[in-house]
Order: C-alpha cells, then sequence, then structure tokens
C-alpha cells in the first residue's frame, strides 16, 4: 500500500518523534519511520493510529492507483513564487456522503459570485468544532441562515453574516449546520 504519512506529517511540521508521541499508546520514532517508508506493513490498526496522531481520516493517508493528483510546479512563500525542494504532487479534494454545497451568485463578504462551498454537516454535539467557521445554518420552511458561527449558548446559535452592515442571526435549535470546509473559485 502505498502512503502518504510522510507528506502529511511534513506539511504539519511535525517531527517522527513527535507523532510517535502522540499515538495512542505511544510508540517509537523508528516505527513511524518504517511505516512512512514502506519497510513495515501498514495495517489497517497502524492507519488509524497515525491518523488519529495527525489529526487527518485515514483514507486522507492512503493513495489510491486511480486518484487524481496534479504535480506541484512552484511554491508561493510571502510573495514569491520558487521551485519546489522536493517534487510533491497535491491530491484532489474527495466528496464525503455528509458534505452539501453553496453556490454563490452575488458577491456577500470574502465570496464573490461563481464561488462554490464545500460544507460538511455537522450535527448538535459537534457545533462548538464550528466556531469561528462560516457556517449554514437551515431554517424553518427550506431557509437557511449562512454567516460565521460566533457563539453558542445552550440551543441558540449567533451567527454574523458574510455582508457589511448586516446584524446578527440567531436561530433556536437546528437539527444540523454545515461548516465550510473548502472554497473552490474559479479564476
Amino acid at each position: 500500500m502505498i502512503t502518504a504519512i510522510r507528506d502529511v506529517r511534513k506539511a504539519k511540521g511535525l517531527t517522527l518523534e513527535d507523532v510517535a508521541k502522540r499515538c495512542v499508546p505511544p510508540t517509537t520514532a523508528q516505527t513511524v519511520g518504517r511505516l512512512e517508508t514502506g519497510t513495515r506493513t501498514v495495517s489497517v490498526k497502524w492507519l488509524n493510529r497515525i491518523a488519529d496522531a495527525l489529526g487527518v481520516e485515514a483514507a486522507d493517508l492512503v493513495r489510491l492507483p486511480d486518484q487524481a493528483e496534479l504535480a506541484v510546479a512552484a511554491v508561493l512563500d510571502n510573495g514569491e513564487a520558487h521551485a519546489p525542494r522536493r517534487p510533491a504532487m497535491v491530491v484532489a479534494p474527495r466528496v464525503e456522503p455528509e458534505m452539501v454545497a453553496v453556490t454563490v451568485t452575488g458577491s456577500s463578504g470574502d465570496y464573490r459570485a461563481g464561488d462554490e462551498l464545500w460544507c460538511r454537516r455537522l450535527l448538535p454535539q459537534d457545533f462548538a468544532t464550528a466556531l469561528n467557521r462560516d457556517v449554514l445554518v437551515p431554517r424553518a420552511v427550506g431557509r437557511f441562515a449562512f454567516g460565521r458561527l460566533i457563539g453558542l449558548e445552550a440551543d441558540r446559535l449567533q451567527l454574523l453574516p458574510t455582508g457589511a452592515g448586516q446584524r446578527q442571526i440567531v436561530v433556536t435549535d437546528p437539527a444540523w449546520i454545515a461548516m465550510t470546509v473548502r472554497l473552490v473559485r474559479s479564476l
């Protein structure tokens, strides 16, 4: 199995030792290194342990033969583009079953007409993970509210709309919300 453990670890700025300590139960840096290089077989159990330690889904660590990838031609840093130090690839985003989309037809705040927002649906017990993120919230009669989740009080959500000068929105007891996780913008 081809994994992306090393790529994800380096992208998060972690050492082998950091990942080893984050594993439950902790392991050694040598073991993590062997799993990265393929000198030790990566079982599903190990894949899940490493994914938890890195804070990603196990599927993010697996490279499938038919998975679309793009070669990184340049890195943009502080306004300057330069060649990557090592060959690198980016993987196309994958759609998860709990995802929904929002299309933007009129500019609002940071969003422009033509943008697509990919959102992950969350149940009430997970609402706190969306604090200070843009969310879509269902309301009565097929309506929705969209804005930055700025507060949670019992069953009340407080949203700050994306447009300038708009008043705070309070939504009571929604069954779910959808947190924005990806912006797709054509240039």
